[in-house]
């Protein structure tokens, strides 16, 4: 019996302790924090134009008559898909009020390799959204099997239907050849040819959102011709915007916990991210959440600057990825000159990271790669945002040397770095490093 009393004890713990959490939580409703929620109209912020635009796009579906097909573009969390969503909920309420079969397909393109598996989305999602079997296998037949599906779901269960392909720039496909088109161009012929030919019997319009201005250029001439889209364009949201967004999303935490500045400043941080709504809204929420779990009745300032450090310190995670160890190292050392240097230095010189590098390389008995390499390396964190450099006049010992600027908190990816390379298991003494870091800094400075 005493194991059964102990399991039973455990168990009423846990339900205590997670009845506690929601208690106590500082949230009300956080579902309006998710970015992709879908939500009233008195929330949008900043896209009248947009919004009015897109209502005029859809109308027809209510008269019986086929909608534009649409092109939205415009940069990351600038409100693309918050809106077309939007619209197509109220056309679907009032669709359904008049007895008209209105159908909302939606796929997201950003995880679909192939032309194939964007079909078999299709159909799969076509036949959730009119509760019937999906009626074909996810292999084991031609893409034009599944497309033929597709179409009869359509032409069986819907008057109208809006395909909405998000991220569609990413679905590229298997291109064996440059001269290959990619996958959504094929997709978008087929789509927006479907109804011409005869294929569907109801009405299908296509929208398709982007965040290339360029995407146009990229199909070819009878894509292009077919799918000819009425653009709407989504400009960058300015910070006054994205503290409007928060504000009407305030009632996602219950009264009285959020102290003053806490909108501000997520707004302020977005905006400096070409003004990402998505990007605010994931600190507002964050914000709560670490105060959640330090078991805080207020979410202050102190919140949304952790949650400002985890985003970036989970962009870098990511963007790291794709680094191999030397290219790590490289950016490691060239991270903790102006962490450790005693003078203020805004930009961080080559000729000072790299002796600082080669002294890491020797810390680790790894290979020590020539100043030309360590440049390359450095090139590449560039092109994944860590840095950004200028060139400069004579430095000590050389010519022309470069001058590196972290995009983000230089010690974010020291941090980060310092747990992926394992420096932790080595005997490292930081007073040694910074020693080291500030003897390079004053040799350089005393020979210029």
């Amino acid at each position: 019996m005493a194991d059964g009393d102990d399991q039973q004890s455990l168990s009423q713990s846990i339900k205590g302790r997670l009845q506690q959490g929601v208690q106590n939580s500082v949230f009300r409703d956080k579902g309006l924090l998710d970015p992709d929620a879908v939500i009233d109209e008195d929330r949008i912020v900043g896209r009248d134009e947009q919004l009015d635009d897109i209502i005029t796009y859809l109308r027809p579906a209510l008269q019986g008559n086929r909608p534009p097909n649409m092109l939205l573009y415009g940069p990351s969390g600038t409100g693309k898909s918050l809106i077309i969503n939007a619209v197509c909920q109220q056309v679907l309420e009032l669709a359904n009020s008049q007895d008209n079969q209105f159908g909302v397909i939606k796929i997201n393109c950003q995880t679909i390799k192939s032309h194939d598996r964007a079909v078999y989305r299709l159909v799969e999602n076509a036949a959730i959204e009119a509760g019937v079997e999906v009626g074909v296998p996810e292999s084991g037949i031609s893409t034009d099997q599944k497309l033929k599906r597709f179409y009869e779901i359509l032409s069986t269960e819907f008057d109208s239907v809006i395909i909405i392909l998000d991220e569609v720039d990413l679905l590229v496909g298997r291109q064996r050849d440059p001269s290959d088109d990619p996958a959504y161009s094929k997709l978008l012929y087929q789509l927006s040819r479907a109804s011409q030919l005869g294929r569907i019997e109801g009405h299908v319009s296509v929208a398709a959102l982007t965040n290339d201005p360029r995407f146009m250029e990229e199909l070819d001439g009878r894509a292009e011709s077919s799918f000819n889209p009425q653009d709407v364009v989504f400009p960058d949201y300015d910070a006054n915007q994205l503290q409007a967004i928060l504000e009407r999303r305030r009632d996602a935490y219950q009264d009285d916990v959020l102290e003053d500045g806490i909108i501000p400043l997520s707004a302020a941080f977005a905006a400096q991210d070409h003004g990402d709504a998505r990007k605010a809204i994931d600190l507002f929420r964050k914000a709560g959440e670490i105060a959640d779990r330090g078991g805080e009745d207020f979410v202050r300032e102190e919140h949304v600057r952790g949650a400002q450090e985890e985003a970036e310190r989970d962009r870098t995670l990511t963007q790291m990825q794709g680094l191999s160890s030397q290219k790590k190292l490289s950016l490691y050392a060239t991270a903790i000159v102006p962490i450790h240097a005693e003078r203020n230095l805004k930009a961080v010189p080559s000729t000072v990271a790299y002796r600082v590098y080669t002294y890491i390389a020797d810390l680790l008995d790894a290979d020590e790669k020539s100043r030309d390499s360590y440049l390359r390396y450095m090139s590449e964190a560039e092109t994944y945002n860590f840095v950004t450099s200028e060139k400069r006049g004579r430095g000590y010992g050389s010519g022309v040397h470069k001058e590196y600027t972290f995009v983000d908190d230089p010690s974010v990816v020291a941090d980060t770095l310092a747990d992926d390379i394992r420096l932790d298991e080595l005997d490292y003494d930081e007073s040694l490093i910074k020693s080291v870091v500030n003897a390079q800094v004053d040799d350089f400075f005393e020979g210029n």
